[in-house]
C-alpha cells in the first residue's frame, strides 16, 4: 500500500458520520442493495442496517463483498429489531412513504442523528416502519411516475443530508471516537491480518505511515512466542 492510498484511508474516515445511517424494510434486491451500500459510503455512512431474512441476507452478501469493505452492514431479523435500539439513543428515523401526513424531504433536519428508512421495492415501508417513523418524507414526482428506485431514492435523500451536513460544518472534524477510528483505518488497510488477529484474539499492532506494520518481524515473533499483546473481540 502507498503513503497517498492509506492517507486516503484515514481521510475517508475523517469524513464518516457516526450519527447517520439507513434502514432498509424488506429490500430484497441484491442490485439495490448494493446501489443503496455505494450510495451510503458516498455520504459518510459507516453502518447500515438489513431487515430482512437470514437467507436472502446470505445471497446478498455472496454477490455484494466490495461494497461491504468500506460500509459495515448488519442485519437484524425485523425492522422493529432495527429500529428500537436506534430510537433509544436518540436517533430520529425518517419513512420515505406517502402518506397524509408526508413532507418533502427537504425539510427534515438531517443534521440530528438521524436514520433513513427506505422500503421494499413495491410494497414500500411496512406498516410497522411507518408506526416507529418519527416522519413520513417525500420526494416530489413532477411526471406520470409514482415513485422512483428504492436506491435512486435513497441517493436523492442522501445527497440533502450531506449538504445540510455540509454546511453545518459536520464533515469538518472527525466525529468517530479515536478507538473506533484506529480499529477502522487497521482492518481497511490490512483486511486478512485484522482477521487472523479478531480470531486469535490478539490487539492490532501499530501501522506506519504507508499502512504496513511499523514493525512486522518485531510482532510476528512475539505472535509466536504467545507475548503479542492480546484483546477480547
Amino acid at each position: 500500500m502507498t503513503a497517498a492510498r492509506f492517507q486516503r484511508l484515514r481521510q475517508v474516515l475523517e469524513y464518516r458520520q457516526p450519527d447517520l445511517t439507513i434502514v432498509t424494510d424488506n429490500v430484497h434486491k441484491g442490485r439495490n442493495l448494493s446501489a443503496i451500500v455505494r450510495t451510503a459510503d458516498a455520504a459518510g455512512i459507516g453502518t447500515m442496517y438489513c431487515s430482512m431474512p437470514d437467507k436472502d441476507y446470505k445471497a446478498f452478501r455472496g454477490t455484494a463483498m466490495g461494497s461491504h469493505s468500506w460500509v459495515s452492514v448488519r442485519r437484524q431479523a425485523d425492522v422493529s429489531a432495527a429500529l428500537t435500539p436506534l430510537k433509544a439513543q436518540g436517533y430520529q428515523v425518517l419513512a420515505a412513504h406517502l402518506a397524509s401526513d408526508s413532507v418533502d424531504f427537504r425539510e427534515a433536519d438531517y443534521t440530528r442523528p438521524t436514520v433513513i428508512l427506505l422500503g421494499a421495492e413495491k410494497q414500500g415501508v411496512s406498516a410497522r416502519g411507518c408506526e416507529l417513523a418519527d416522519m413520513h418524507i417525500t420526494i416530489p414526482m413532477r411526471g406520470m411516475v409514482q415513485s422512483f428506485n428504492v436506491s435512486v431514492a435513497a441517493g436523492i435523500i442522501l445527497a440533502e443530508a450531506e449538504r445540510q451536513r455540509h454546511l453545518a460544518g459536520m464533515y469538518s472534524q472527525r466525529r468517530i471516537d479515536e478507538q473506533s477510528f484506529r480499529q477502522t483505518l487497521f482492518e481497511w488497510a490490512q483486511p486478512k491480518l485484522g482477521e487472523y488477529c479478531r480470531e486469535h484474539g490478539l490487539a492490532y499492532p501499530p501501522l506506519d505511515d504507508e499502512g504496513e506494520l511499523a514493525d512486522g518481524l518485531a510482532w510476528q515473533q512475539a505472535v509466536r512466542a504467545g507475548t503479542a499483546p492480546q484483546y477480547t473481540w
